[in-house]
């Protein structure tokens, strides 16, 4: 039985982990479960799933869980701030580190498993986007394993060679007879909305997502396009790719997660619903197959599919991420820590929805050619393009 770390266990990739493993019972035992302040939650899956190890970043909501943890004679041990993230996520025990905490805040603890060789989930798209060179050349120095969750990436994935497989971040996708990467998006909700009436679109518009379960910021960004820039960026970091072997398509019906092309013509694709238990399923078992839970996909009930060419007046933000993916590591950093305060100001009904791309041009044109020369370099740029995009917030705010 291998031991999981789950960094994030209270968002929804964490909570469909859990339900990956109630699926499998006696493969994994969970060694760690890990949160922000969410204490209902955690003690509702500590209860259930007897981690050895329980981390609250709110040394607050830590006391609480221990204390209501004890009343239940739960023996779980609690522990709280975010050095004790890095703590489990490096811990000797650990086999697999889910690594799901949204944003810039999931980089330290992904390091951390990195750094112990760990085999990485990595569903924290920022890690790779802030720091895309520095972690993928940590992946390989220190011998760690790393598995894409990631919808789109983990397609990609199963779509490759296995000797492409097993050199993530280092791999010749030419010499493989791979002349295209196609990363497939949904549109989000707005894709028929008629482009002046963005401008007036609210919170809640903009996180009902018409395919995906997925909390409020993943949302956003799906909705802005963001989400599919960001997964560019990261497409070039995993799969060495140069930005004209990747190509963005929208795929509405969300049943096509992405698809390789090959030099003869050949065109691999993974399909299914779209449920992340099922990525999240395969990095776990890799490279066995187990239970999901997803239904299996009926063609006859999917009818058709469509495919779009993205239209960039509708999506600035994708055109950003791909000018940022072409500028270089200080525009991704930048560009990341930005649309992280606007979609945060937005969801707060503080900006407008088409302010968010303001924002984030704005914050790249100003820092995205800062010299950075190592990780704290880039921490250090993430903090200062968050104050200006605070700033510029408080100017825009409605």
């Amino acid at each position: 039985m291998r031991n999981l770390v789950i960094l994030g266990a209270s968002g929804s990739i964490g909570q469909s982990t859990l339900k990956v493993l109630r699926q499998n019972p006696g493969r994994w035992q969970v060694l760690a479960l890990t949160a922000a302040r969410s204490v209902d939650a955690m003690v509702r899956d500590c209860l259930e799933f007897s981690p050895r190890f329980a981390v609250m970043v709110n040394e607050k909501a830590a006391s609480d869980l221990a204390g209501r943890l004890k009343t239940h004679g739960c023996s779980t041990q609690v522990l709280g701030g975010q050095a004790a993230l890095c703590e489990v996520a490096a811990h000797p025990d650990a086999h697999s580190v889910m690594a799901a905490i949204v944003g810039a805040a999931g980089l330290a603890p992904t390091m951390a498993a990195v750094r112990a060789g760990k085999r990485i989930l990595l569903a924290n798209k920022e890690a790779l986007v802030m720091s895309g060179a520095f972690f993928m050349e940590a992946v390989r120095h220190h011998g760690a394993e790393l598995l894409p969750i990631d919808s789109e990436h983990n397609a990609i994935f199963q779509c490759l060679p296995e000797a492409i497989q097993r050199e993530p971040g280092f791999c010749d996708l030419a010499g493989a007879g791979i002349s295209k990467i196609l990363l497939t998006g949904s549109g989000g909700p707005f894709r028929y909305t008629d482009i002046d009436e963005l401008a007036r679109v609210t919170p809640a518009q903009a996180v009902a997502h018409p395919n995906w379960s997925m909390g409020a910021k993943i949302s956003v960004d799906s909705a802005t396009m963001i989400n599919k820039g960001l997964e560019y960026i990261e497409a070039r970091w995993l799969f060495n790719a140069l930005p004209e072997q990747i190509q963005v398509v929208i795929h509405p019906q969300s049943v096509i997660h992405s698809m390789v092309q090959y030099k003869d013509g050949s065109v691999l694709a993974q399909l299914g619903n779209p449920d992340m238990c099922t990525p999240i399923a395969h990095a776990l078992a890799y490279p066995a197959r187990i239970e999901s839970g997803v239904e299996p996909l009926d063609f006859f009930s999917v009818g058709e599919f469509s495919f779009i060419r993205p239209d960039y007046a509708r999506y600035p933000n994708l055109a950003l991420a791909m000018a940022a993916c072409q500028q270089g590591q200080a525009a991704t950093t930048s560009l990341n820590a930005a649309n992280e305060e606007a979609v945060a100001a937005f969801l707060a009904e503080r900006i407008g929805f088409m302010d968010i791309a303001r924002v984030n041009e704005s914050i790249m044109t100003t820092l995205g050619t800062s010299a950075a020369g190592s990780l704290e370099d880039l921490i250090a740029l993430d903090g200062r393009a968050r104050a200006h995009a605070q700033q510029l917030i408080e100017e825009l705010a409605v």
